[in-house]
């Protein structure tokens, strides 16, 4: 079987599942705040920002720090628990398939899901951006290819983290534990991006990009430059580090 037939298979799992509601709650969650508290952008402090900017970053500073990574974490472990929860993956193990081609094909659906949850927030920013400039009688709409921009490097940025998540879920067995060390290094993120090693935790690797967005929106709040040294090929070797162990640890329990 191809790997684009295993991704197929993979999206028929879970297509009647509720993975996309879950996907959409915190999307909706993280811009009615947005909306009823419209008239606060203008109120920037003496923070050189405009009130549009402003209204952008803050909605998607939530989604980031939090609901982004919690998002994957839970992704994560219905994407694993579909097939233990009805011994699916020994049927899947019993067939001649590579269990790595198996473990890449669920983490690329995995990608998949944060790519649509991003277009999700996308969708979301323009409808309520469109609304709040109707209330507060100011334009708070930015132009699209800015924020397609923003929004493809945060989820650039979160694939090292999707990784590690992924392998976590792989390594623990027990979805109550895998999802409470995930939510669990979800926490420091905001502290570590304000360290020296902050490329060395890919929790952050979003909110530092979105700060690096702010900073340029805002002049003098934060960095306006990408420090791509040595993040980048960090990044890139905590990825494969990460996909590696899981493409080992994948059904290894099953296998015995």
């Amino acid at each position: 079987m191809s790997f684009v037939s295993l991704v197929g298979v993979e999206l028929k799992k879970i297509r009647r599942s509720k993975i996309l509601l879950i996907l959409l709650i915190p999307v909706i969650m993280m811009w009615i705040p947005g909306i009823i508290n419209a008239d606060m952008n203008f109120d920037v402090r003496g923070i050189p920002i405009t009130p549009e900017n402003n209204f952008f970053i803050q909605g998607f500073m939530g989604m980031v720090w939090f609901m982004i990574p919690a998002s994957l974490v839970i992704c994560t472990v219905l994407l694993s628990q579909t097939e233990r929860s009805n011994k699916g993956i020994l049927k899947m193990l019993s067939l001649p398939i590579s269990t790595t081609k198996l473990c890449l094909a669920k983490f690329t659906v995995l990608l998949m899901l944060a790519a649509v949850q991003m277009v999700m927030s996308i969708g979301a920013y323009y409808i309520c951006a469109a609304i709040v400039t109707n209330t507060q009688n100011y334009n708070f709409v930015l132009e699209p290819l800015y924020v397609c921009k923003i929004v493809c490097s945060l989820y650039a940025a979160a694939i090292p983290m999707a990784a590690v998540y992924w392998a976590i879920s792989t390594v623990i067995q027990s979805p109550i534990f895998s999802v409470g060390i995930g939510l669990a290094s979800i926490v420091p993120s905001v502290l570590m991006i304000n360290t020296k090693i902050w490329f060395a935790y890919p929790m952050s690797y979003p909110f530092y990009l979105l700060m690096i967005a702010y900073g340029r929106a805002a002049e003098g709040v934060y960095e306006t430059q990408i420090a791509w040294l040595p993040w980048l090929p960090v990044a890139i070797g905590i990825t494969i580090l990460a996909l590696a162990i899981s493409c080992i640890r994948f059904g290894a329990s099953e296998r015995r």
